[in-house]
């Protein structure tokens, strides 16, 4: 009865343990250096000012162009908290949105002298009436420029009544 016992502990063990790594598998998108490609952002910071913590989401948008001979790949979009999301633009076509803990396979390509959007959006109301005040969230892109692998976009409010 015991050997049964240990054996059926040890095969839950095993299950439980088999889902816990499948679920973290690295659902990332994997991006070589390129040697001729380099981005170039319009800007890495945008302050909506004062926002009414009921009206609305605000955007906010950045250029991000491909400055370089080859193709530039953009991939692994996330933001710093729940109430931002971000979604990239190329040529008109949107990437689906991209959250705090979402992991995507996603990747986006910008040709040589073309420009990609990166929209971020933000949602004063997400934290309720404990959401008043100063409050800065990032967005954050991967790149397989090799000189800036990771671009990180800061957004920042007065969340007011």
């Amino acid at each position: 009865m015991k050997l049964i016992l240990i054996g059926l502990s040890l095969t839950l063990l095993l299950i439980f343990g088999g889902v816990f790594l499948v679920s973290k598998t690295n659902n990332k998108a994997s991006l070589a250096g390129g040697q001729n490609t380099q981005v170039s952002v319009d800007k890495t910071s945008y302050d909506w000012g004062e926002i009414g913590i009921n009206d609305g989401k605000v955007q906010a948008e950045f250029t991000l162009t491909n400055a370089g001979a080859a193709s530039l790949q953009l991939a692994n979009v996330s933001t710093s908290c729940e109430c931002t999301t971000a979604q990239i633009v190329i040529e008109g076509k949107a990437s689906p949105y991209f959250g705090m803990h979402q992991k995507s396979s996603w990747t986006g390509q910008v040709e040589p002298g073309k420009s990609a959007k990166l929209i971020v959006e933000f949602d004063p109301a997400f934290h309720g009436p404990q959401g008043i005040g100063q409050i800065t969230r990032q967005a954050v892109v991967e790149t397989n420029d090799s000189k800036q692998r990771q671009l990180t976009f800061v957004t920042t409010a007065n969340v007011i009544k």
